[in-house]
């Protein structure tokens, strides 16, 4: 007979357990950046590798690809960083850290905010946030008082199936057109 874990007084038995404290990933900001994408908080592919969007089936890079009409994807991803930055793309997460077990947005615990008011001092030619998600979007409140255009994207992670890459792609195209970063 297999043998049950001890439940925990108080609590349902549906409890998972703790779930561990994570941190966040540097910003990618520059003085020259004019865009910032804002997600929510790395994945745990993102987490493992130190990259923004290092999941394979995250759409991020591969739509910036279609945008740019350059192969990202094939790229270091410390080349995909230097192009996103030239082109006056910078890259950050609305939480600095959070409890979570898995990569779900929906699994985020216990999120401490980045310091969003930092984006106009590393990035003095900032001119629009656009946030990657609706959890990064709940954020707006926070970005809206920087006096920068605010965009809500359509999530890139492969857990937002319901909008094909096309329409993505539309989506992203016009905020990015809006900035002349199309």
């Amino acid at each position: 007979m297999k043998r049950q874990p001890a439940a925990v007084p108080g609590l349902p038995s549906s409890v998972p357990p703790a779930a561990p404290l994570l941190d966040s990933l540097a910003p990618v900001l520059t003085s020259e950046t004019r865009l910032v994408v804002l997600g929510s908080f790395p994945g745990a592919a993102s987490l493992r590798a130190q990259q923004y969007y290092a999941h394979p089936r995250n759409q991020f890079w591969p739509l910036l690809s279609a945008l740019w009409g350059i192969d990202l994807v094939a790229l270091p991803y410390e080349r995909r960083v230097a192009e996103a930055s030239a082109r006056g793309l910078g890259l950050w997460d609305v939480y600095a850290s959070c409890r979570r077990l898995g990569s779900l947005d929906s699994a985020i615990r216990d999120a401490v905010f980045n310091d969003l008011s930092r984006l106009r001092q590393q990035a003095p030619g900032l001119r629009a946030i656009a946030h990657n998600g609706a959890e990064s979007a709940r954020a707006m409140r926070h970005t809206q008082a920087l006096g920068v255009a605010v965009i809500r994207l359509p999530s890139t992670s492969a857990a937002h199936a319901s909008w094909s890459f096309e329409r993505k792609l539309a989506a992203w195209r016009d905020a990015f057109a809006a900035e002349g970063m199309a």
